[in-house]
């Protein structure tokens, strides 16, 4: 049993007897669930298994799994901003998935935010989708099973992932060394996501939640022109950023080893591109981050005005939030909407430093007591 599936009981029923008993696995899965669920563990697990399946080494077939290496597995990430590219997955998927395994019996491709592809990029994949050769297994992930394309659903076989209790991703929060007040705060503003809450928890999330923070109450205490708090938060977005592209990078140079001279040129090419649009995501999802930690500090607030002390989120920031009692609901709850609204534009690519400190007035201006 892959333990990967223990507390989903759906996807248990589905894959395990497949696992288990050798038969017949489906060409195309669609694991959907809540972010943070686990469905990328557990795809990289069901993987491991298709792949040590037949092989004369089941645990080294395994192990180059969970570590990227295994020729037959490819994994694919959306490299657009918001969106899987026709290049994500036309080389990758489309034409490898016409050639035969390295060295298993199969080739499994997995396909993160299959929501995010493009009506193009679909069309690449379907014919893939509809005709797969006998050892092509695929697996979709999504956080958003309603906004897939239905052309791209009907021909998977759905399995469900659960979202995890706050107890459990503050335990898994928890074997970081992270004390437990701070791993619960975490958990909860996460709104679930265990990965999200890792995120939080790490030297990175610490200073992204603080500046969050601070852009809710300088607002609250109209101090948003004097102390420009959207400046701090995307300073942390863009040291996210380029901390994703030292990586990038990093790996862009040990790649151009492996090419002959006359083909580097388009080699860096590609690269760039690729750091460029990652880099992006990194710093787009950084800052949804960020703002959420925003909205939720009114969150918490409004929770406190209505004597629902149960439901605050950020629990070891409790004297801070009875320090900045006294706004209405009312004003919280708009002040709420106005930060969502804010983090819906930036998926139209609007100025980030724009939207922030016009949001910052905004926030001043709904809370003004």
């Amino acid at each position: 049993m892959i333990t990967e599936l223990d507390r989903h009981p759906h996807a248990r029923a589905v894959l395990a007897p497949v696992l288990q008993e050798d038969r017949r696995a489906s060409h195309a899965y669609l694991f959907h669930g809540p972010a943070g669920a686990g469905k990328r563990a557990a795809a990289r697990a069901v993987a491991a298994e298709l792949l040590a399946g037949g092989s004369p080494d089941p645990e080294g077939a395994r192990a180059r799994v969970r570590t990227g290496a295994h020729p037959d597995l490819t994994w694919v990430v959306p490299s657009g901003a918001h969106e899987i590219l026709v290049s994500d997955i036309d080389q990758p998927v489309v034409a490898a998935a016409s050639k035969t395994p390295f060295e298993a019996d199969r080739r499994v491709f997995v396909i993160e935010r299959v929501d995010e592809l493009g009506d193009e990029a679909a069309n690449r994949m379907l014919k893939t989708l509809e005709e797969p050769a006998s050892f092509v297994h695929m697996i979709l992930l999504t956080d958003r099973v309603t906004e897939v394309l239905p052309t791209i659903s009907s021909r998977c076989q759905l399995v469900r992932f659960d979202a995890p209790t706050v107890e459990q991703v503050a335990a898994t929060i928890e074997e970081l060394g992270v004390e437990r007040e701070t791993a619960l705060a975490c958990a909860r503003l996460s709104l679930g996501d265990a990965d999200r809450a890792r995120v939080l928890a790490g030297e990175d999330g610490i200073a992204l939640r603080v500046a969050g923070e601070r852009l809710a109450r300088a607002a609250l205490h109209g101090k948003a022109g004097s102390e420009r708090p959207w400046v701090e938060l995307l300073a942390v977005v863009r040291a996210t950023g380029e901390a994703v592209r030292e990586e990038l990078e990093r790996q862009a140079r040990a790649d151009l080893e492996l090419y002959p001279r006359k083909e580097r040129k388009r080699v860096e090419t590609e690269w760039s591109e690729r750091i460029r649009r990652v880099r992006r995501r990194a710093e787009t999802e950084s800052l949804d981050l960020g703002l959420q930690v925003t909205a939720l500090w009114y969150a918490d607030l409004a929770a406190l005005a209505w004597s629902a002390g149960a439901l605050v989120r950020a629990g070891d920031r409790l004297e801070d939030l009875r320090a900045d009692e006294g706004a209405s609901p009312a004003r919280l709850l708009g002040a709420i909407e106005l930060v969502e609204e804010t983090r819906r534009r930036f998926q139209l690519n609007v100025s980030e430093e724009l939207a922030c400190e016009a949001l910052a007035y905004k926030l001043e201006r709904v809370l003004g007591r």
